[in-house]
């Protein structure tokens, strides 16, 4: 009964938003629209092997069906040559910020993107870079003072870093602040692009953000995510920050490094750490990880399904990684072409599941007005977690053993639940006993009469 009610909601969902797109355009950007989003990462070079917005937009029915509402496009700007790494280079040392990598084809092509998105009811975010660009940047030759300069008065890249195919930009530049503002506009006017997921955000002054932001709101309702985890950028305007610590955390619960402690302590500092409605976003891969740490098959072993199903019902947004939901199971080449093998598994069905739960119950609600979070304790200590999501009359529980070894404990959870990734109810009586197998987990919601 309960799944035929959430099947129903969803298709009522997405036919209210399709006759919203068909009637007035794609509903604006709102906080209410992210409460509930899905956010999808999509590596163009590397999804397919023509590498091109042509091929990745054939696929946006597919993405759609998992349940994804944003797109985050990595950068789509030209690349530069000089001291670039690999064969292809970086997509982050930018070459032009307002201009169209050939590699992946014309502005034209992503356009048709864009507007296939918006017409699918999903919303497109371009990956910004403001901390550094290519050497190939004109603004090297017309404005070199708007780059760091070393004692001998040459730009630098980025101390500390081994970025040493990029160039770090001076914020001392009040024209170089200006320029970079403009060159963000021109994609909100050219592309209709609904916002931005900024590189390295942190590494920029956060007083640059606070002017920045609103003056892009201006123009139109976007969403910006900073590849950040300082809550002084949510103060200056971001949306959501990246859950990087939760994410280290679910690594090592699932390795064995830390007990699901850490995670309570995690969820504990999250709320004191971050101002009220904040939205962290929720992975168990991105870019970063699958190149550099590992593919999640690799990183998380048998307890992959379960870090994907506590990072949708964590508190946040959850984000899906290019080739996750075909289980990609190696490390993407970085500097190189290379291609996932996009071949249907059983992680398509969890994230086609989990990302219709998403929308179906308040109870994951993130930001303003979010579900609540309840630490449930449980007999089995450190190695079992379990947690309460509540909004309004809508509950949901995830329990998860994330140990090689069965578990069998009591926790305060009661009543006629049903496990919303089997379909299967049970009745929960006071003290009654729960068993797990190794890495199993339940998200179990309230049968409905």
């Amino acid at each position: 009964m309960l799944l035929a009610v959430l099947g129903m909601a969803v298709l009522a969902c997405q036919e209210m938003k399709k006759e919203e797109t068909t009637a007035v355009g794609l509903p604006e950007m709102s906080r209410e629209i992210m409460a509930k989003s899905v956010i999808y990462e999509a590596n163009i070079r590397q999804y397919s092997p023509e590498g091109s917005f042509n091929a990745f937009a054939q696929d946006l029915p597919e993405l759609k069906k998992l349940g994804v509402d944003i797109i985050w496009l990595m950068p789509v700007y030209p690349i530069s040559t000089t001291n670039s790494k690999g064969t292809l280079g970086s997509y982050y040392a930018v070459s032009d910020y307002t201009a169209v990598n050939p590699e992946f084809g014309t502005l034209a092509d992503l356009k048709a993107l864009i507007n296939q998105a918006h017409e699918l009811g999903m919303y497109v975010i371009l990956d910004w870079v403001p901390n550094h660009t290519g050497w190939d940047h004109h603004w090297l030759k017309s404005h070199p003072d708007w780059y760091t300069q070393n004692e001998q008065g040459q730009p630098t890249h980025p101390v500390g870093t081994d970025w040493t195919d990029t160039a770090d930009l001076n914020y001392d530049s009040a024209e170089m602040r200006a320029q970079m503002v403009k060159d963000m506009q021109y994609w909100i006017t050219e592309a209709h692009i609904d916002g931005f997921r900024c590189d390295m955000a942190g590494m920029v002054p956060v007083d640059f953000w606070a002017t920045t932001i609103p003056a892009l709101r201006a123009m139109k309702p976007i969403m910006m995510l900073a590849e950040a985890w300082e809550p002084a950028l949510i103060d200056a305007g971001f949306d959501m920050a990246y859950g990087w610590e939760t994410h280290h955390i679910s690594n090592r619960i699932a390795r064995a490094e830390n007990d699901v402690n850490a995670w309570r302590h995690r969820m504990d500092e999250v709320s004191s750490m971050y101002p009220s409605g904040t939205i962290l976003m929720n992975f168990t891969s991105n870019h970063d990880e699958n190149s550099w740490n590992g593919s999640a098959p690799e990183r998380l072993g048998p307890a992959l399904e379960t870090a994907a199903a506590l990072m949708y019902t964590a508190p946040g947004m959850p984000l899906i990684y290019s080739g996750q939901e075909y289980n990609l199971d190696k490390r993407l080449l970085f500097f190189e072409k290379d291609s996932i093998d996009r071949v249907k598994s059983t992680m398509f069905g969890v994230y086609e599941r989990l990302g219709a739960l998403k929308k179906a119950t308040n109870a994951l609600d993130a930001g303003h007005d979010g579900a609540a979070y309840k630490d449930l304790p449980n007999s089995a200590g450190d190695r079992v977690l379990s947690f309460e999501r509540s909004k309004g009359e809508d509950r949901l529980y995830y329990i998860a053993n994330f140990s090689a070894e069965p578990k069998s404990f009591t926790v305060d959870i009661t009543g006629s639940l049903i496990d919303y990734m089997t379909g299967q109810t049970r009745e929960f009586a006071p003290g009654d006993t729960w068993t797990l197998a190794p890495y199993q987990y339940h998200i179990l919601l309230p049968k409905t009469p």
